[in-house]
């Protein structure tokens, strides 16, 4: 027998391909390092070594190519139903025995993984912090003394310290970021509904993600493969696209302003940030500082707000009755539900949606943000001294991702100097963004080099497949393009978003005379100009785009447009009689800029 040194996905699949070692063979080893005394208070409960001895015999005797996660071990939080083990939420008086396994647990299962075991957590979910356990408080791997991060604590400590080759948490308000944060792995937070939370003890239901714990990109890729995949059974569900949507190359990604970057005091926090963004610019993107004020309104929501009493809608009865059953910290917590009604959750909603139409267009600059996934981290004693702020200082950069429906990649940043404590960042997307995440995460996460977690392992990222475009690209220029009068003509088709660019500086851009709602035409030219025309980059399938072009009016029409980057796509052009009376607006560079301008 020789067992891996790591448990990372390659050498486990190097080692069962060459014989080298069987999946009963690994249990053994597993069960070995989960034991490991230097990392207390993981685990709520493993799994036997007779019932995974069990489930490795019903394994083939070698990897087989149906089986993705063949002998992989893996932990799973204890809000996640694994059948036959006890589910506690973090609450010895909540807890039952599932009859069945959480849906994205069995098809993990079925796909060759093997349960290792439940781990720790805050108590229903709530906290960022990994101290509001009846089961003790989680440490991180890199001191004892700090905390290692909330709400899915335990299953962020298993990866880091080389227990299991990946783990299931949960995130809400970012529990499934910032323990990866403070042990030096990788936390994906999947887009809402990707992967099912049937089964799962729910935190803010509407909102609720079962995320990835992975030493790499590659690793949380291969375990969303497997995992996401519709659910009848629930009702917050949603369909993988079969092609997500892309991040272009060269990419453009939002930084915080210098006066809104809040680290708390931590001054090498601060310099870790700045570092990220110049790795991230040597790996193809550009900087582009935003507002972050409308993203931290909307975090503001989750916690005063009433989202707070989804919380209590989610353990219902549970907390009528057993009340002094709760952590401290989480009692009062969800206790603080009974001032919002419903008035106040319509006008959570209204106050939600305006903010969310003010980001939409902050999107238009951005391909990707990059953000602290902390701004600093604590100590244990520091935590229990003041739980509610510093528990709120690290949600700052977390709490609205989920409320707006957005996907995140949280990733490792380096090692503050004085204590040798991790920094660490995170990428967000829109929804439907996450295999573009991964791919753009495997690639600065290689650039970053060092080792997964406390483990030997070295941060060597096999090189991820980007996100390609299936189907048909079309170019729009005006009343199409987003929160214009005819984009519904687009999204009405499932029409993804792509990218913002601009065209060859080849076009000249008019406003069309007589047109209702007010529209441009796009002529190509010989001369070359200063600049292209911004525009939008849309795909549609091949029956939406047949369908679309029967729409479009004379004197517009499709043709071919060339990009600034050399590229070509099918996007709007109009017909030379269409220009009579028509008003050149090609030092606009854009039909928004123009309105914008035409409005003042």
């Amino acid at each position: 027998m020789s067992v891996p040194a790591t448990f990372d996905l390659s050498s486990l699949r190097r080692a069962y391909a060459s014989g080298a070692i069987t999946p009963a063979e690994l249990i053994e080893d597993a069960l070995r390092r989960a034991d490991d005394k230097r990392f207390p208070n993981v685990w709520i409960g493993k799994t036997s070594r007779d019932r995974l001895l069990e489930m490795t015999r019903a394994l083939p005797s070698r990897p087989d190519d149906k089986l993705p996660l063949y002998g992989v071990p893996f932990a799973i939080k204890d809000n996640i139903d694994l059948a036959g083990t006890r589910t506690t939420a973090g609450c010895p008086d909540f807890a039952y025995l599932p009859p069945e396994s959480a849906t994205v647990v069995k098809r993990l299962i079925a796909a060759g993984a093997l349960p290792i075991g439940k781990t720790n957590l805050d108590q229903f979910a709530t906290g960022l912090v990994g101290t509001r356990s009846p089961y003790g408080n989680c440490q991180s791997v890199f001191d004892s003394q700090c905390i290692s991060g909330g709400s899915s604590s335990g299953s962020a400590v298993a990866v880091a310290a080389g227990m299991v080759t990946f783990a299931l948490g949960t995130d809400t308000a970012g529990s499934g970021r910032v323990p990866a944060a403070f042990n030096h792995i990788v936390g994906h937070k999947p887009t809402r509904g990707l992967l099912s939370n049937h089964g799962v003890v729910p935190a803010c239901r509407s909102l609720d993600c079962v995320s990835i714990f992975a030493g790499s990109c590659h690793d949380a890729q291969a375990v969303l493969d497997v995992a996401a995949e519709f659910d009848a059974a629930d009702p917050y569900s949603r369909t993988r696209p079969k092609t997500g949507v892309a991040i272009p190359d060269p990419f453009r990604f939002g930084i915080l302003p210098p006066a809104q970057r809040e680290f708390f005091g931590d001054i090498e926090a601060a310099a870790l940030y700045e570092a990220t963004i110049i790795r991230l610019r040597e790996c193809g993107g550009e900087p582009v500082e935003f507002d972050y004020l409308p993203f931290a309104q909307v975090a503001a929501l989750l916690y005063a707000g009433p989202w707070v009493a989804e919380r209590r809608a989610a353990v219902g009865e549970f907390f009528n009755q057993h009340a002094d059953s709760l952590h401290p910290v989480v009692r009062e917590i969800i206790g603080g539900a009974s001032k919002y009604d419903a008035v106040a959750a319509f006008d959570g909603q209204y106050r939600l949606q305006t903010l969310s139409q003010t980001v939409r267009e902050i999107w238009r600059k951005l391909d990707v943000l990059l953000l602290p996934t902390t701004g600093t981290t604590y100590r244990i004693e520091e935590v229990l001294a003041d739980p509610v702020r510093l528990n709120s200082n690290l949600g700052h950069y977390t709490n609205f991702v989920n409320l707006l429906d957005l996907a995140a990649l949280a990733l490792p940043a380096g090692f503050r100097p004085s204590n040798g404590l991790p920094f660490g960042v995170t990428l967000v997307g829109p929804a439907f963004s996450d295999d573009a995440l991964l791919a753009l995460g495997a690639r600065y996460h290689c650039s970053l080099g060092g080792n997964i977690g406390v483990t030997p392992a070295k941060i060597a990222e096999q090189p991820l497949p980007r996100v390609k475009n299936e189907g048909v690209l079309l170019a729009v220029v005006g009343a199409h393009l987003r929160g214009q009068p005819l984009n519904h003509q687009l999204t009405s088709r499932r029409a993804r978003f792509v990218r913002r660019t601009r065209t060859a500086p080849c076009y000249r851009l008019y406003a069309l005379a007589n047109t209702q709602p007010p529209k441009p035409g796009l002529r190509r030219v010989a001369e070359k100009l200063p600049q292209g025309i911004e525009i939008e980059v849309w795909m549609l399938d091949e029956a939406g785009f047949g369908s679309f072009v029967a729409e479009i009016p004379p004197p517009l029409g499709i043709g071919t447009l060339e990009l600034e980057d050399g590229g070509s796509v099918k996007g709007f052009l109009c017909e030379p009689i269409g220009l009579e009376g028509a008003r050149d607006i090609t030092e606009f560079g854009g039909w928004l800029a123009y309105r914008q301008a035409a409005s003042k």
